[in-house]
């Protein structure tokens, strides 16, 4: 607050009120501006289907349409921009879901959406955007990082999937599956060659926030090597955080290598212990994650994690290139699917 605000409360008072109601005036008018983008998109599909064994007269309206409306209304009727309205119209047919969506997500929340071809993947985006409330920046920069294809939730069935982001979109409530994620994206940390887990650790420390902006927006962060007592022995948990939606404490394993076998048992008896002397009424049981450079995943398949409520993902500190990061979570994704057919 200014030195003029704290002299002149009223003034305080007029200004917020001002700043809201240009921000009021900003999100009716995108939303106006979206509507009108989704309805001029519709027209044109529709006048289009009486064309379909045409094609090339249907290119000779679309030229004829956009160079008459760029000629009086601008570049925002260009050519591109009017068949991205034509797209926006073609991937959300539906008007109603249209109105919801202006709402809550600008034009250019959208246009990120569009290319979008997976009707689920879709709107996973949609409910985590709206959720999380991420900028245009962020939204591009969780789409172009697969976060989706990263998520526990795109391994598992669709009716899963479909059942889950129900929930968050009518209840806002979300699941373990949207939360947690595999591999973590930690480059940010600048950790190269030869490192520890203490270096590792102290670098998360430096960097919390991006830490938990990686993680995501509902963790908060509690203790760094969290002391515990059994029988009269010493114990230390690495990282521990409260995940606000979920209403449960998450403890966080960090280890340098591929997972072990040995790390469950560790993990386990965090986890009890947590559960019988911080948990509090009304919160879930805790959740484990162990976060490794590599793992096998017939190991975590075999020793049966999930039932203890514990969870285990890589993390890289250097990133693959764009390819073989495709290729490594279709990958999973298609075992993940495979094995999901075959119960």
């Amino acid at each position: 607050m200014s030195q003029l605000e704290q002299n002149n409360p009223l003034f305080a008072t007029i200004k917020q009120l001002i700043e809201d109601s240009k921000q009021q005036v900003a999100v009716a008018v995108n939303a106006t501006m979206s509507m009108l983008y989704w309805s001029i998109g519709s027209a044109i599909n529709k006048e289009l289907k009486q064309y379909d064994k045409q094609q090339s007269y249907g290119k000779q309206i679309v030229a004829t349409l956009w160079r008459q409306l760029q000629s009086e209304y601008g570049t925002s009727f260009s050519e591109k921009n009017l068949r991205r309205m034509m797209q926006f119209a073609e991937v959300f047919p539906d008007e109603k879901i249209v109105v919801s969506l202006i709402r809550q997500l600008s034009w250019s929340h959208i246009k990120l959406l569009i290319p979008i071809e997976d009707p689920l993947k879709r709107e996973f985006y949609i409910e985590i955007c709206k959720h999380e409330k991420w900028s245009v920046r962020t939204f591009q920069e969780r789409i172009q990082s697969m976060l989706y294809e990263r998520t526990a939730i795109s391994k598992k069935p669709d009716e899963t999937i479909v059942g889950d982001l129900a929930l968050l979109k009518d209840e806002q409530q979300l699941s373990p599956d949207l939360v947690f994620r595999d591999p973590y994206f930690l480059d940010f940390l600048g950790l190269r060659d030869t490192y520890s887990e203490k270096d590792l650790e102290t670098s998360i420390i430096v960097e919390l926030q991006r830490f938990i902006i990686e993680m995501g927006s509902d963790f908060a962060f509690m203790a760094r090597q969290k002391r515990i007592s059994i029988d009269n022995r010493d114990y230390y948990i690495d990282l521990l955080f409260y995940h606000r939606r979920l209403k449960c404490l998450v403890a966080i394993d960090l280890k340098i290598g591929e997972f072990e076998a040995g790390f469950k048992g560790q993990m386990e008896l965090y986890l009890r212990y947590l559960q019988k002397n911080e948990q509090i009424e009304g919160e879930n049981n805790p959740i484990g994650l162990i976060l490794c450079t590599g793992k096998n995943e017939e190991h975590i398949e075999l020793m049966q994690l999930e039932q203890a409520n514990i969870k285990v993902a890589e993390y890289l500190t250097l990133l693959p290139s764009q390819e073989i990061l495709k290729e490594k979570l279709h990958k999973a994704i298609a075992i993940a699917t495979s094995k999901n057919q075959d119960l």
